[in-house]
């Protein structure tokens, strides 16, 4: 058993997809986010997507950050990841605007105090306004915050985003076909909109990535932090404190940072880029995926599968298969996780982006486009991988001494 199964996570949601299994999956069972009729407008041209998601468990790296260093700023990152795993994830359908949030925040008062529940949602709408400035209007509508320190521990950051849109402007992932390229964008570096270096671990792994690189000294001190149930042998197993600090060489500059810093990145939004792509080049996009849970496995759940029907009336007569051999040399990040935890790079790349978290899926002819549009706003981007057909569903990283295969 991994060491992620052991601490009551699992990167591939099996009981989640069992317990929804008999809902309805959509109109377009293969697009990212579930797509349904107008029911809102009653408008056939329209359609609704409704999504939820929030920062996960960085949270308590957040509170563990903010009680260790004092810096109450570290709260406006988490409630930037809250708003951006919903984001990015419309983003993959083709949603680019006159999108609306609604805020969930469930904490333990008695060691969550106002001034962080401010600093949430001032972080929320800093953000927004930032968004706006893109083009990209997101309308932040309050929500709930309730007190429940009988349930969470410490604090729970999550969010709600629903839009209207035209039917016609899904991106569905039907058209992904053998032949495809896969052009990947780097979650790590910094990008023309952020202002520090991002370690590009998202908002994903993070339990195991707590635990796999902080010290004993957390789970000692900090008992609210972890499930107290856990075998203490997987409990912060790590050598780091959050305030160590660390010099490496990124790709394209010198950073001098810490554990803690690097932990609690603002995960990247590609909205930006995506909003240019998706009005200007919407018909070149055959298919869009988030790379979050699930890490670089994410893809094998969207794919067209032989005998489905998809929008075109057309059938795939045979499974397809992801072929990655030129992902991203992973970031440091992952390469500390990976050092302290002993992982294999099988679970890795099961549980994290390893460095790059959005894929598109076009024509070889388009790749440079794409590209393109991503180096404008100083993010990384490169063909990481091609589609082809095969006798069943897999997917195959190849590593320059390893070659990994999943299969669904």
């Amino acid at each position: 058993m991994s060491l992620y199964a052991k601490r009551g996570v699992s990167a591939q949601k099996e009981e989640v997809h069992a317990a929804v299994r008999n809902l309805d999956a959509g109109l377009f069972p293969n697009a990212f986010c579930k797509v349904y009729p107008d029911f809102l407008g009653l408008d056939d041209d329209f359609v609704n997507i409704m999504h939820a998601d929030g920062a996960g468990t960085k949270s308590i790296l957040a509170y563990l950050y903010w009680k260790e260093t004092g810096d109450a700023s570290v709260w406006k990152g988490i409630a930037k990841d809250a708003i951006v795993m919903n984001l990015d994830d419309l983003l993959c359908v083709g949603v680019h605007d006159h999108i609306v949030f609604n805020s969930t925040i469930d904490r333990n008062k008695h060691l969550i105090p106002g001034e962080v529940l401010e600093l949430v949602i001032s972080g929320s709408q800093e953000l927004f306004d930032q968004l706006k400035s893109f083009g990209i209007n997101i309308h932040y509508l309050g929500g709930e915050t309730a007190d429940v320190g009988d349930v969470v521990r410490t604090i729970a950051v999550n969010g709600t985003m629903t839009c209207r849109w035209p039917k016609d402007r899904i991106i569905s992932n039907e058209r992904i076909k053998a032949g495809d390229v896969i052009v990947g964008f780097a979650s790590f570096g910094q990008s023309s909109y952020e202002s520090t270096y991002n370690s590009g671990i998202g908002s994903n792994g993070l339990t195991s990535a707590r635990h796999d690189v902080l010290a004993k000294y957390y789970g000692e001190n900090f008992r609210e932090s972890f499930d107290n149930g856990l075998d203490d042998s997987v409990v912060y197993i790590g050598k780091h404190r959050l305030t160590d600090r660390l010099d490496f060489q990124s790709a394209s500059s010198k950073q001098i940072t810490t554990i803690g810093q690097l932990l609690l990145s603002p995960t990247r939004t590609y909205a930006p880029v995506l909003k240019g792509l998706l009005e200007q080049h919407f018909d070149q996009i055959h298919g869009l995926i988030h790379c979050s849970g699930g890490g670089q496995t994410k893809c094998m759940k969207y794919l067209p599968s032989p005998g489905s029907k998809v929008s075109d009336g057309s059938r795939p007569s045979r499974h397809l298969c992801i072929i990655k051999d030129n992902l991203f040399e992973p970031p440091e990040i992952f390469r500390i996780i990976q050092q302290n935890s002993g992982s294999s790079n099988r679970e890795m790349y099961e549980v994290f982006n390893m460095g790059c978290r959005l894929e598109i899926y076009c024509d070889a002819s388009d790749a440079d486009l794409m590209i393109s549009a991503a180096e404008k706003f100083g993010i990384a981007a490169q063909v990481i991988g091609r589609v082809e057909e095969g006798d069943k569903k897999e997917l195959r990283i190849i590593l320059k001494d390893e070659e990994i295969t999943y299969r669904s």
